[in-house]
């Protein structure tokens, strides 16, 4: 299945993957998906991964919000500072 992965996308933006949902030791359906990558075995959790590029597109614009509102408070702090 394809999935659309934004858990990077204020670092490295939003990328497909052809993944499959885990399931746990019972058999029940997980909210994490995996794929391999050079051989290797990634996971993503249920917040980190979409089932449309439209999801993820949204997750990205609600993480980069949150971004510009903890860089504002950051700034107000240093500008706050006296030496």
């Amino acid at each position: 299945m394809k999935f659309w992965i934004s858990k990077y996308a204020l670092t490295q933006g939003i990328y497909e993957v052809e993944a499959e949902k885990t399931t746990n030791h019972l058999g029940e359906v997980e909210t994490m998906i995996m794929h391999k990558v050079d051989g290797m075995l990634v996971m993503y959790h249920g917040k980190e991964w979409h089932g449309t590029k439209e999801e993820a597109i949204r997750k990205a614009e609600e993480m980069r919000l949150k971004k510009i509102e903890s860089l504002k408070k950051s700034i107000i702090k240093l500008e706050k500072l006296k030496f």
